[in-house]
């Protein structure tokens, strides 16, 4: 079995472990809700099971002792405590008691109850409190309530269904050595993306498909084999971050997120992938009227923000150095070009920003189009436009693009477009970008030469003959002519029709006539 067999073997054995457990709860709430549970549940395992395994194989290496033996000694259980908290990555200790492996016997003897798991996911967040890990383990459980009646009437019926998906996530193999895939950071995007899916918008809020992350990331990552940092004003569950973990190697990550609830996963996602506490800075706040990160400066910038979502646009913002310059605000009821705006202030001068936006970005005028033609006339900054297909987001059909900008740009003198909007693999619910479509756009990326109806490398002064309207079929013609129709050769074929018919007339009739009925 090749490594490709083997990874989707064992990516389908999960998928299918994971919805099972999704099954379980399927009668009590939506999707949506239900998520909560299981991704909870499955990064409380990640917390205890990766706590257990760095001690064991660090501190208590030469000792020749379990973590659990250890904490029942006093000399050993200080020690513990104050070296997860300062001296390692940790930023947390659990009590051997709370653990869950120990949750696990107990349920497994009989003798668990569902307040002892919430005692068990509220010491986590108790041991960090005054420690410097303390706001990123501030209430990351906090949408997982088990004192919610959808769970069961009373505590014994909370307690058997928490029960039941607690056993069925310890069957999952996280561990097995000849694992091909990343068992957890698969399950949680599994889980994210399907519920994205099947919940429409309100879950695909924090969702960006995989493939368009995977464009997003290395587009910022060409030619980088490190980054300081790296930047999402938007962050949803964090994903589009860790894909650019995964394209190169990134010291610091930074995020912000409105909704509360994905906050916490965008956290969880970081911690569950294996990034320490101590490597990245997720607020929750709004970005545009209550920036966290302002006075940083960032070498790659990735995000997929609300579409032509409402701000305030108060007046007071002409005074924000974020969008003082541009002479204008955008509209309140289009908040595309402020994020822009905002994404460019944090962008460090040799850095890379890559977003993606609705289409409208391109081409809207009045206070749209000023700013759009001050960011490629006055700045110089835009990079390349590249279109994507329609249908390929959760909850929405609308075709999207990506900008790409630069402070710093090697090919000053011209724009790239890119049209990729036919190159896609259709699906019933959505349309999927193939691992072609996307090395075909970031290789056209890179290499920036004419290719017919895909895309054209358009001077700046074609681009200001066109006002600044980037509306990519304004520079890249994919209008395929119709083949000529040749009329003899449609007659003649005709007539070869019709002799056709009236031989197989003739010869019905024949059979007609034998059996005595009335002839055509």
């Amino acid at each position: 079995m090749s490594r490709e067999e083997k990874q989707q073997t064992q990516q389908a054995e999960l998928q299918k472990q994971l919805w099972s457990i999704a099954n379980t709860l399927r009668g009590n709430m939506d999707a949506n809700d239900f998520k909560n549970y299981i991704l909870g549940l499955i990064f409380y395992r990640y917390l205890s099971e990766n706590l257990v395994n760095y001690v064991e194989r660090t501190l208590l290496k030469d000792d020749g002792i379990s973590y659990v033996d250890a904490w029942k000694k006093d000399e050993y259980r200080t020690e513990l405590k104050r070296y997860l908290i300062e001296d390692s990555n940790m930023g947390y200790f659990i009590e051997a008691d709370n653990l869950w492996s120990e949750l696990i016997y107990k349920i497994q003897t009989g003798k668990f109850d569902i307040s002892m798991l919430s005692k068990a996911i509220n010491s986590i967040s108790d041991s960090t409190l005054g420690n410097e890990s303390e706001d990123d383990f501030e209430n990351l459980f906090e949408d997982m309530d088990l004192n919610n009646s959808k769970l069961g009437r009373g505590e014994a019926e909370r307690t058997k269904l928490i029960s039941t998906i607690m056993l069925k996530i310890n069957d999952i193999d996280f561990h097995h050595e000849d694992a091909e895939i990343d068992v957890l950071g698969d399950a949680y995007e599994y889980l994210i993306s399907n519920f994205a899916a099947s919940a429409g918008k309100k879950a695909g809020e924090f969702y960006t498909p995989q493939q368009v992350s995977r464009i997003l990331a290395k587009l910022v990552t060409i030619n980088k084999s490190k980054l300081q940092s790296v930047y999402d004003p938007t962050c949803g569950s964090g994903s589009l971050l860790l894909r650019v973990g995964k394209e190169t190697k990134v010291s610091s990550y930074y995020g912000q997120e409105f909704n509360s609830t994905t906050y916490n996963l965008a956290r969880m996602n970081m911690l569950l992938h294996g990034i320490s506490f101590k490597h990245f800075d997720i607020k929750n706040a709004d970005t545009l009227e209550n920036p966290k990160h302002k006075d940083m400066k960032f070498d790659a910038i990735v995000a997929n923000p609300p579409y032509s979502a409402q701000w305030s646009a108060d007046p007071k913002f002409m005074e924000d150095e974020r969008f003082s310059a541009y002479g204008k605000l955008a509209p309140k009821s289009k908040a595309d070009f402020a994020f822009i705006q905002h994404m460019i202030y944090q962008l460090s001068d040799n850095g890379t920003m890559a977003v993606v936006l609705p289409h409208g970005v391109l081409f809207r005028g009045a206070s749209e189009g000023t700013i759009r033609e001050y960011l490629i006339k006055e700045k110089n900054y835009l990079d390349a436009v590249i279109g994507l297909p329609a249908n390929i987001f959760f909850g929405t059909s609308i075709p999207t693009c990506i900008l790409v900008f630069k402070k710093c740009r090697e090919h000053e003198d011209n724009i790239l477009f890119i049209d990729a909007s036919k190159d896609f693999e259709p699906g019933k619910n959505q349309n999927r970008l193939r691992d072609e479509d996307v090395d075909k756009i970031i290789e056209t990326y890179k290499n920036r030469v004419e290719i017919e109806k895909y895309c054209h490398v358009a001077p700046l002064s074609e681009v200001a003959e066109n006002e600044y309207n980037l509306n990519i079929p304004r520079y890249v013609d994919t209008f395929e002519e119709e083949e000529e129709i040749d009329i003899k050769a449609v007659q003649q074929e005709l007539k070869q029709i019709d002799k056709e018919i009236a031989e197989v007339d003739k010869e019905l009739n024949v059979y007609l006539k034998e059996l005595g009925l009335e002839e055509l």
